[in-house]
């Protein structure tokens, strides 16, 4: 379960997940490190990193248009890992979203480090009671 600054109120879920929805609107965030996604039935997910104490986890990049994924119905939703260590800044853990649609698609790659005891990655959630927060 995930709680918001803005007592947002959401479930665990998958990327994929968006698979088969077709989304209405997606907003990014940097400052706050969240995605939101709002799709044409009413469902809302969020992706966002839950941030603990010793770790920084941020939206490193966006490749492709992201306006791309509104409006056509989301063919594919993955997510893939790649974990590594570097001797100044620790553990590091890239995350990939790859969402496609017959449009065309976007990976929003996550980059999280540590010291190797907390999480560096993005959670991606479904907001209950739908997207009527912003």
């Amino acid at each position: 379960m995930y709680y918001g600054d803005n007592g947002l109120r959401a479930n665990d879920s998958e990327i994929g997940a968006l698979t088969g929805l077709t989304l209405a609107r997606v907003t990014v965030d940097t400052d706050r490190s969240e995605i939101l996604f709002y799709s044409e039935c009413g469902r809302m997910f969020i992706m966002v990193h839950d941030q603990d104490c010793c770790e920084t986890v941020t939206i490193d990049d966006i490749c492709g248009d992201i306006t791309d994924i509104v409006g056509s119905p989301i063919v594919k939703a993955m997510e893939s890992t790649s974990i590594g260590s570097n001797p100044l800044r620790g553990s590091e853990t890239w995350t990939f979203y790859k969402i496609d649609t017959i449009k065309g698609g976007v990976t929003i790659r996550w980059y999280g480090t540590s010291n190797g005891y907390y999480s560096e990655s993005a959670s991606f959630y479904e907001v209950i009671g739908g997207g009527n927060i912003h």
